[in-house]
């Protein structure tokens, strides 16, 4: 039912542009060439062999301006809002690239054996997952299976990266992301900042150790988690 919906929407739809994408993709790009070009060259599979997985890729904006600088990279967008596919699959076609595959459906609060439909993602098949903008518009049971689900899906030494803005230590700050805390609570009171420590304690459950605190604008961070 989903894959014929999909097939449905990619003509219908068409491509949809998110504002905050358009202004983040490019550091954050910055920060995945930083980790993920090294992690190429010390493997040494320059003719490809690499899969990265993007969990929650909204429009598709994202996807499609990383996948042209990784070339050896087979990405595969995703996202629970099947209504995404069409301008996810648009951006991918307009991008002239063949290293994205379409998207598929994922509820990250589901085990992974169950994602695709089932059968799609294995165990310890991915070199690297992404995430954006997905920890603190969710339910904690969200981020809960983004980080058990990672830790089965990552092979060892595998690279998780989460973008978004953060509590430290139980404080938030600057003000604006005090208000901006406060208004996603409001709206939803199972949404808002989650703490690096207790992602932190989540993760290291899985295996997952935090390898780099990325400040980046907007008071936003991105945070590079490695499997152990």
């Amino acid at each position: 039912m989903v894959q014929s919906l999909f097939v449905f929407l990619r003509f219908i739809s068409h491509k949809h542009v998110n504002s905050a994408a358009e202004r983040n993709k490019e550091p954050i790009l910055q920060v995945l060439k930083k980790f993920i070009t090294p992690y190429i060259e010390k493997t040494g599979h320059q003719d490809g062999g690499y899969h990265c997985l993007e969990i929650s890729s909204g429009s598709g904006q994202h996807i499609t301006h990383f996948a042209p600088h990784f070339k050896s990279v087979m990405w595969q967008p995703s996202e629970v809002d099947v209504s995404s596919f069409g301008s996810i699959s648009a951006y991918i076609q307009d991008s002239g690239v063949s290293n994205i595959q379409q998207p598929i459906f994922i509820d990250v609060s589901e085990d992974y054996t169950k994602w695709g439909g089932g059968g799609v993602i294995g165990r310890q098949s991915m070199d690297f997952i992404i995430n954006m903008n997905l920890i603190h518009i969710s339910p904690f049971k969200c981020t809960e299976g983004l980080f058990h689900n990672a830790s089965q899906v990552l092979k060892p030494n595998g690279l998780l990266f989460t973008y978004g803005p953060y509590a430290f230590h139980g404080k938030i700050s600057p003000e604006s992301n005090i208000r901006f805390n406060l208004m996603l609570r409001t709206q939803n009171p199972e949404w808002g900042l989650r703490d690096i420590d207790q992602l932190t304690t989540l993760a290291t459950s899985g295996g997952l150790q935090l390898v780099e605190i990325v400040a980046l604008p907007a008071n936003n961070h991105c945070l590079i988690w490695r499997k152990c």
